[in-house]
């Protein structure tokens, strides 16, 4: 009786912290309800997955009920943490976001300044917290009666087998007949329903063994070897190799998209006049480095599980990239950023990817501020001075920085833009910030033009917003979207208004690209080797073919050249032949055998010594 008494208590106290947690990280009590009274989602296995883990850590701790002072900050900690991040960027916390925590405290100042109030009303309530964790551990440390050691071993016996086995249920790759029967629906292709049907603790767990990416079905050295067969592009490079410069103008957007709202002067005449077309961005409000990835390499986050960061998670090793190649082709290769080299793991990054030499914060020199952050106009004329020392022909691939969130108003006191629509004043100043620094963007381009347009030697610039920015307030008051944060899963023309972002291709002996259309940032690579006059076995040989038939490989979405959409393609046991090849050579490249390394990528010389400086 004492025994049914205390595993009823037990499932009770679990039961509470699960609701607690589930509804911190939905934000509603509704769907929280909603949640525990559906027959088909796993909250009572929940519940009994926080019943053992107190008793395995009771076990540990030496008494009763004391796990409940590690295990219930933990969990509601990160309920909280998953709901700010849902709200703000619209993902939720993935065990792979602690692996960028420091980017995280680096920007805390930003976010500080944007919202002081609401900042020190956070930091009281978080010191007023561990104060209340401390004193009362210290209490029941004091009170509770400690566990015999007898009691100790069975509470182990029970709990451990049985955490073992739910951990097994992880490996949503495999099919699991036990996590079939407890409801337990891996949803790994949509991680919003993935966390609203399996709940905030145990979508979670799904996500750890994301860091592991299993081979596609039908992956093959035969495989890829009937993917070289195909007649790749021959190595070929201009008789005058021109210097190339991308820049990835952090959060660069069109304001004037806004529905019924008026910015004036226009922000951006620059890349109006010049657009080529637009990035499919596949992120929104964040994650730049995915972008990026995509930029360089020609790969796309489509194949990978998701909410994973591949400068994080992946690149631990030499990767083709377009430094790569150009590498071996006579660059010199250069990144800039100017911000800490450690940011988004970039100067490993960027190492890995053939760079000569990355120019970040700590080698660039002091860089005029606008605002809080390094000026776009400044950190354009630092890449010129750059160029203008370089001999050999030269690619440069630049990230700026003074356009990041959040946008706090008044931001720039001399501001000239004048803002009017249908919204509040908080989000007018957020609005009039955000399209000041668009201005500053599209003169830094405007200079970096003029310059390459008196230049002799061939130049090419590319020009690109990453994603749109976090202006969550602004949006929703105008009416251009619903919520603070874009569909990920949603019809073309929702995912073309909310992820779109201009993209500017000119040369100085052709002038600009002209309707490149909507396209994902893999494809970059592609047009920026035919404006260059290269020919190459992938970047216009492999990617050509698949660009030939598709505009944008989305994660949720396939665009064709035609216009027509393919949602939830990569559900479907019959992918398009030249999907699956494109994802089997990127498996290869950057987890398999790299069977595909010669005859799609091209070595660079062999180079010894020490790492360059600059590193």
């Amino acid at each position: 009786m004492k025994l049914c008494g205390s595993v009823a208590a037990l499932l009770l106290i679990a039961a509470l912290l699960v609701f607690a947690v589930e509804l911190t990280a939905r934000g509603s009590l509704e769907q929280t309800l909603l949640f525990f009274q559906q027959p088909f989602r796993p909250g009572w296995t929940t519940i009994v997955l926080f019943a053992l883990l107190i008793v395995f850590l009771d076990a540990l701790l030496g008494r009763p009920y004391h796990a409940l002072f590690l295990l219930a900050p933990v969990a509601l900690g990160l309920a909280f943490v998953g709901q700010q991040k849902a709200f703000y960027l619209g993902d939720p916390l993935y065990p792979t976001d602690f692996l960028y925590a420091r980017q995280i405290v680096e920007l805390l100042p930003l976010l500080v300044r944007q919202r002081p109030g609401t900042a020190v009303a956070f930091a009281a309530a978080a010191v007023l917290a561990i104060v209340l964790l401390i004193v009362a551990w210290r209490f029941w440390r004091r009170r509770a009666p400690r566990l015999t050691f007898r009691a100790r071993l069975s509470r182990l016996a029970v709990a451990l087998p049985a955490l073992v086995f739910f951990g097994s249920l992880m490996d949503y790759a495999t099919f699991s007949w036990a996590r079939d029967r407890l409801q337990i629906s891996p949803v790994m292709w949509d991680q919003k329903e993935n966390y609203n049907s399996n709940g905030f603790a145990i979508a979670f767990a799904l996500n750890v063994p994301m860091a592991k990416v299993a081979a596609p079905k039908g992956y093959s050295e035969e495989a890829i070897k009937a993917i070289a067969g195909a007649a790749p592009a021959p190595l070929a490079a201009p008789a005058e190799k021109p210097d190339i410069i991308v820049v990835m103008s952090e959060s660069f957007w069109d304001p004037t998209r806004l529905p019924a709202t008026t910015v004036t002067p226009d922000p951006m005449p620059t890349v109006r006049a010049l657009g080529s077309g637009h990035v499919l961005s596949p992120e929104f409000g964040g994650m730049t480095a995915n972008v990026e990835f995509e930029a360089l390499t020609g790969f796309s986050n489509a194949f990978l599980p998701y909410g994973s960061i591949p400068y994080q998670q992946y690149v631990r090793a030499p990767m083709p990239s377009l430094a790569t190649f150009l590498k071996s082709e006579g660059y010199s290769t250069r990144a800039f950023h100017p911000f800490a080299g450690w940011f988004w793991n970039r100067s490993s990054v960027y190492h890995a990817f053939g760079f000569d030499r990355f120019l970040s914060e700590e080698s660039l020199p002091p860089l005029e501020k606008r605002g809080p952050l390094a000026a776009d106009t400044a950190f354009v004329d630092a890449i010129i001075r750059e160029a203008e020392w370089t001999v050999r022909p030269f690619f440069y691939f630049a990230v700026t920085l003074q356009g990041h969130g959040p946008y706090e108003p008044n931001r720039y006191p001399d501001s000239r833009i004048a803002v009017d629509g249908p919204m509040s004043e908080a989000a007018r100043g957020a609005l009039r910030t955000f399209a000041t620094g668009i201005a500053d963007a599209d003169e830094s381009l405007a200079r970096l033009i003029d310059w390459a347009s008196k230049r002799q030697r061939p130049t090419i610039i590319a020009f690109f917003g990453d994603h749109l920015p976090p202006l969550g307030q602004v949006f929703v008051e105008t009416g251009f979207m619903k919520g603070y944060v874009a569909d990920r899963n949603a019809p073309l023309e929702t995912l073309a208004l909310e992820h779109e972002t201009p993209l500017v291709l000119w040369s100085n002996r052709t002038g600009a690209v002209k309707d490149l259309g909507s396209i994902s940032p893999a494809f970059l690579p592609l047009h920026l080797m035919r404006t260059a006059g290269f020919s190459h076995p992938y970047y216009t040989g492999f990617l050509g073919a698949v660009h030939d038939r598709f505009l944008a490989v989305d994660r949720n979405m396939l665009v064709a050249r035609a216009g027509t959409e393919t949602p939830n393609w990569a559900r479907s046991e019959q992918l398009d032949p030249l999907i699956r090849d494109y994802r089997y050579l990127q498996y290869d490249l950057i987890f398999g055998k790299r069977f595909g390394d010669a005859a799609f990528f091209p070595k660079p010389p062999e180079s010894g010594g020490p790492r360059p400086v600059g590193w």
